[in-house]
């Protein structure tokens, strides 16, 4: 069965579904997705390489993994099961809501857009759990301490994907990322 995306109205009222393969063009409709940032026991956090194949961002450095909740599927359950098909994590823990009404529209230099309502999340790698990423959708992956993130893309944001400079203007997902761990 092919992946639908929930397509909603702007006040994030559901009004259809589509293909997730054919929604992602130049006129991309507004829809549903997530974000999600995963930290470790040490309160890195951590980044990966979008996929060479990707249609949109291929091989840009973003957040943690992504992804779009299906048709009557709650948006944490997604999340959950978005860590498990990309990077091949089983459990995560703590998993937090941090920017419920997120939402960005952006277009990448081949003129794909994302137009997304993208509740953003922050979660821990629980313990005894490794990556095992699956290469359609992570090219590589790196751990990195928050404040030094936050130092690169104030420097540098066209190094990383666009919603990942959006969410970390806000000030509350920076305090989610460099506090301690204990969302």
């Amino acid at each position: 069965m092919r992946e639908q995306v929930v397509l909603v109205d702007a006040t994030r009222t559901p009004i259809g579904t589509a293909d997730k393969a054919t929604v992602h063009t130049t006129d991309t409709p507004l829809h549903l997705a997530f974000s999600c940032w995963l930290r470790n026991a040490d309160g890195e956090v951590l980044l990966t390489r979008r996929a060479l194949s990707k249609i949109a961002w291929p091989g840009v450095w973003t957040n943690s993994f992504c992804g779009h909740p299906g048709p009557g599927e709650a948006v944490a359950d997604a999340v959950r099961r978005r860590a498990t098909e990309e990077l091949g994590i089983a459990a995560i823990n703590g998993l937090t809501e941090i920017l419920p009404d997120f939402r960005y529209r952006a277009v990448d230099s081949s003129g794909i857009v994302e137009n997304e309502c993208c509740p953003v999340y922050v979660a821990r790698l629980a313990p005894g759990a490794a990556l095992n990423a699956n290469p359609d959708e992570v090219d590589s992956w790196d751990w990195v301490a928050p404040e030094e993130l936050i130092r690169a893309v104030d420097a540098t944001p066209f190094v990383f994907s666009p919603w990942l400079v959006d969410e970390l203007t806000d000030p509350r997902l920076r305090r989610a990322l460099t506090r301690d761990g204990s969302h």
